[in-house]
């Protein structure tokens, strides 16, 4: 095939550097090139001395006619930024991957009202395709508009979606409890991620109003065809990487450990990156650091008839740049791996 042209608009931010760390390795990728809205002509290393004499080019002005030119565009920039960069960009030539949230919910409505920022044309919306990679493969191949997963949803769905489907819990009682390392937050520096704030301090933050809601239960609907609403509340742990999120949902009658743990391994046979765990010691945030792996432990309370359902992800890798990645590798028909299989950091 013919090697890939790689643009990344908001290369700046954690997520383009994890785009940029995967990148720089994949066998299939011939030129990246980084985009800037405000600091055109600063050579990237000089910014980040870690990509010193690995990444020394000037970043770019966004300029249309040159993004057209690129197979694949990634869009790694806060809310609110491409819901009016990407529409003239759309369907012009590029594949575009987009990590913000701007693309993901397809009312616009919840849009406005979760994200508090005025929403990205509908017609826009309706052409992207939401990119959970093991659950839309085939949309995904096709697709000219990607609305990459946010983190928590990644972490949350990959471990209940098969569970619902396959209706062995109730998700009319579904509670969400879900942690997060800081970089999560982006690397804009705010109180909440002051140094004196989260360090040895352990908080919960927008209490059921995370704008990660509304993706969740549209994704519950789009892939197991179960329509409803969930409890899910996220917390600030004083690390740099991770989200370990825990589910809870009654159990159908009868249904036992064994049976949510083989119906993990059967929904996820054919897919390396998702990892079933069958001992809960074994599972935690170092076990998938700076990797595309989500690992997923279940368990049924037999005593209360509940199950609690564990996920841990590294959120810049399959919560962002990774599964945009392993997304590119679909659409471009390599192995989902390409570039991507790499051994967790772990110390």
């Amino acid at each position: 095939m013919t090697r890939l042209k790689i643009g990344i608009v908001g290369a700046t931010g954690y997520g383009g550097l994890e785009l940029i760390r995967f990148l720089h390795n994949h066998p299939e990728v011939e030129q990246m090139d980084l985009f800037t809205s405000s600091e055109e002509g600063v050579i990237f290393s000089s910014k980040f001395g870690h990509l010193l004499n690995i990444h020394d080019v000037p970043l770019q002005k966004i300029d249309y006619e040159t993004l057209m030119n690129y197979d694949v565009v990634f869009t790694s920039t806060p809310s609110g930024v491409t819901s009016k960069l990407l529409p003239p960009l759309v369907g012009k030539g590029p594949r575009i991957i987009d990590l913000s949230g701007d693309y993901r919910l397809k009312n616009l409505q919840d849009y406005e009202k979760w994200y508090k920022k005025e929403p990205a044309p509908q017609e826009i919306v309706d052409k992207s395709v939401y990119g959970l990679t093991e659950w839309n493969e085939k949309n995904i191949k096709e697709a000219e508009l990607i609305a990459n997963p946010g983190c928590y949803p990644t972490a949350v769905l990959l471990s209940i979606l098969p569970l619902i489907k396959e209706d062995l819990i109730d998700p009319s009682f579904l509670v969400v409890d879900a942690k997060s390392g800081v970089s999560g937050a982006g690397n804009k520096p705010t109180k909440m991620t002051h140094f004196s704030e989260t360090n040895e301090n352990f908080s919960i933050y927008k209490i059921n109003e995370h704008q990660h809601i509304p993706e969740i239960e549209q994704a519950i609907e789009m892939f197991a065809n179960v329509k409803t609403s969930i409890t899910f509340n996220t917390h600030l742990v004083p690390m740099t990487r991770g989200i370990l999120a825990t589910s809870y949902a009654p159990v159908k009658d009868g249904v036992t450990t064994k049976d949510l743990t083989d119906c993990l391994q059967e929904t996820y046979k054919h897919h390396q990156f998702v990892r079933i765990i069958s001992d809960a010691n074994t599972i935690g945030t170092s076990r998938v650091k700076g990797s595309n792996y989500c690992d997923v432990f279940a368990k049924v309370d037999e005593r209360t008839n509940r199950a609690t359902i564990v996920s841990v992800i590294d959120n810049l890798v399959k919560g962002a740049a990774g599964q945009a990645i392993q997304n590119m590798n679909v659409q471009f028909g390599l192995p989902q791996t390409t570039g991507l299989d790499v051994v967790p950091l772990f110390i």
